[in-house]
């Protein structure tokens, strides 16, 4: 008997494209301005893990949390990588000189190998881009390629919406808050913890 394949969920937008990238970075602090206060916790977390910390953002997008690590973490070594040049781009506007302190990487997570030859981490950090898998069985994969970049010690910090009452109903593209974690412990992390959960949105640590 031939079991059902899941379909992945189409995006609404293109984050390739220039014009929608720049419609997304101008809505999406006025949509949610409570994500600075996610932005504090990732900087707090990514301080703790080591002095001078070699940083990877997935999914890293106009360079809001860059921006946020760069001010807040001394002598961080950051490394953002994105599938989008548009976003890219903006990033390194938003950045300004500071941009010299980020190496740029242009790869999809959905690729098979975009992991590799990218060294190891302290931390690898992302925000609002575990959902742009475009199915939430996908997770558990990218999250244990994430688990062999952590050097020994290093931290994973990832922060997504979730579903239910106070947040997201599409159950295909998004997970629970318990699901969330659970994928975390499929792809190999022991000490999973929820650091934040607010309107919607809910930041977890992983090691």
């Amino acid at each position: 008997m031939s079991g059902t394949v899941s379909q992945d969920v189409p995006s609404p937008i293109d984050l390739g494209n220039h014009d929608d990238a720049v419609e997304w970075e101008a809505t999406a602090d006025i949509k949610r301005p409570w994500r600075r206060e996610f932005f504090q916790q990732f900087a707090g977390e990514v301080s703790r893990a080591a002095d001078r910390p070699r940083v990877l953002e997935l999914g890293s997008g106009p360079g809001f949390l860059l921006a946020r690590l760069i001010e807040s973490v001394p002598g961080i070594e950051l490394v953002a990588l994105d599938f989008s040049a548009a976003m890219h781009a903006l990033a390194g506007k938003r950045l300004g000189d500071r941009a010299g302190q980020v190496q740029f990487v242009q790869r999809d997570l959905r690729a098979a190998d975009w992991h590799e030859r990218l060294g190891s981490f302290d931390a690898v950090v992302t925000n609002q881009a575990v959902h742009e898998l475009r199915h939430k069985r996908h997770a558990p994969v990218l999250h244990a390629q994430v688990r062999h970049l952590l050097r020994p010690g290093g931290c994973y910090l990832v922060c997504d919406h979730y579903v239910g009452a106070d947040g997201m109903s599409d159950r295909a593209l998004y997970m629970t808050v318990e699901e969330q974690a659970a994928a975390l412990r499929e792809a190999g992390f022991v000490d999973v913890r929820a650091l934040r959960r607010d309107r919607g949105m809910v930041l977890h640590r992983a090691s």
